[in-house]
């Protein structure tokens, strides 16, 4: 069953969802200590901030420059940001872990650590645990490094240690996911597709081989971390692989379900949506999105059940990820376009969108204080109300800066709007006065 979430003014709405969908972990903390934030959701708990935009958007506080190639987003925690980069310097070459100075920018350590095969700008966002924080290279090489100095504590390689590989060519993309005592990766391999390992010592707990789950897409890993679910009655963990989305038991490592449908054979990268006792999950290249409803099975077991599925034509997020806000989603709809659209999420109805807003590719996007963040590949960012009503668009502006494809997501901290540009850190104010 859906819970139709009441009415509430703008201002107070991601406070409000956010409240309800938080662990009591995250609840009291502003930080973003890895992708898409503390619930892997996209929905920044803030407020206060500015309903409209000016005609050149809200004041740029600073730039930093400097942090190398690659299209990772940062994380967020006390006074310093994170994120990983390519690096060519007096420092070194190569994949670096990164650690900034929140203030400004500037450079407090720089980490590098071996590529894995493959020494080229990564993807992936660092995720922050207190005190350690771990990253993951385009080469698939995952790092446990100690957050305050960079040292690192112990290393994995997906490709030696666990035989993964990527579904296609373009690497590692991943954002490990921490839960409790576990780190959960995807190395990809058919006999090691996720694992959980020991967060401090690397060790492996369980791994989960997944094969012959249908024939669409192709075998490894895809483009994006696993998230956390309680649907059915048993926690799991939930994750997007070349051959599409799996359910996995987060106490042994157990296959519980998957979903073929969804899968596509170049790139499979959306995070799926998580609510309650479904989840939705979608993929470019003219493939479609779907929703399902997982129901108790046997003995601690899960089944997945198609509730609907939308073709390409009526939806299809390429990348740029998705948000669920109350009963309804949000996102870029279209290959390789970001044209904004709300889909009541229980019924896959199309309430508005698919019309071009003021941005050119894909969008990557991010929910605060009643509206939508819109980054479009092209380098133009809008402000959009999150409202089943209609598109209301509340502003647009160009970056400051554009180093290729624009798709890093974008990030909020206590007012501040964070824009990751391969080389560049862009720090907007976007603060109500």
């Amino acid at each position: 069953m859906f819970t139709t979430l009441p009415r509430i003014p703008g201002a107070c709405l991601a406070a409000f969802v956010s409240t309800l969908l938080l662990t009591p972990a995250h609840a009291a903390t502003t930080d973003w200590p890895q992708w898409r934030g503390p619930n892997r959701d996209a929905i920044c708990t803030e407020t206060g901030l500015l309903k409209t935009w000016p005609t050149n958007g809200p004041p740029l506080l600073w730039r930093a420059s400097g942090l190398g190639s690659g299209f990772s987003s940062v994380a967020i925690v006390g006074d310093r940001i994170y994120t990983i980069s390519n690096r060519r310097g007096k420092d070194g070459s190569g994949t670096h872990l990164l650690a900034l100075a929140l203030a400004d920018g500037k450079p407090v350590w720089a980490t590098p650590f071996p590529a894995g095969g493959k020494d080229g700008s990564p993807n992936g966002t660092p995720t922050v645990d207190g005190e350690l924080t771990y990253a993951i290279s385009l080469g698939g090489t995952l790092v446990c490094a100690k957050t305050a100095t960079g040292e690192i504590v112990w290393s994995k390689n997906f490709g030696k240690d666990f035989e993964g590989g990527m579904m296609s060519g373009w690497g590692f993309s991943e954002s490990p996911l921490v839960d409790g005592d576990k780190l959960i990766v995807t190395p990809g391999g058919t006999k090691s597709t996720i694992v959980a390992l020991n967060k401090k010592t690397g060790e492996l707990i369980w791994k989960c081989p997944v094969a012959d789950v249908g024939n669409r897409g192709k075998d490894g890993s895809a483009y994006t971390g696993a998230v956390v679910s309680e649907g059915a009655g048993v926690r799991q963990y939930i994750q997007l692989l070349g051959r599409g989305v799996v359910g996995v038991r987060a106490s042994d490592g157990k296959l519980l379900w998957s979903y073929n449908r969804v899968a596509n054979g170049t790139a499979n990268i959306p995070t799926p949506l998580v609510h309650g006792d479904h989840v939705f999950c979608s993929t470019g290249y003219g493939t479609g999105g779907g929703l399902l409803k997982l129901v108790p099975s046997g003995d601690k077991g899960v089944n997945a059940e198609e509730v609907y599925f939308l073709n390409a034509k009526d939806f299809q997020n390429h990348h740029g990820g998705m948000i669920l806000v109350g009963d309804y989603l949000y996102a870029g709809h279209g290959h390789n376009n970001g044209f904004p659209i709300c889909i009541e999420l229980k019924t896959g109805k199309v309430v508005w969108g698919k019309d071009r807003g003021p941005g050119a590719g894909s969008a990557a996007i991010l929910f605060a204080d009643g509206h939508l963040y819109f980054r479009y590949e092209n380098a133009v960012m809008a402000l959009i109300e999150a409202t089943p009503e209609g598109y209301r668009e509340k502003g647009s502006f160009e970056l400051a800066s554009k180093n290729g494809k624009s798709w890093s997501h974008p990030v909020i901290h206590k007012g501040l709007l964070y824009l990751r540009d391969q080389d560049n850190l862009l720090c907007y104010d976007i603060r109500a006065k």
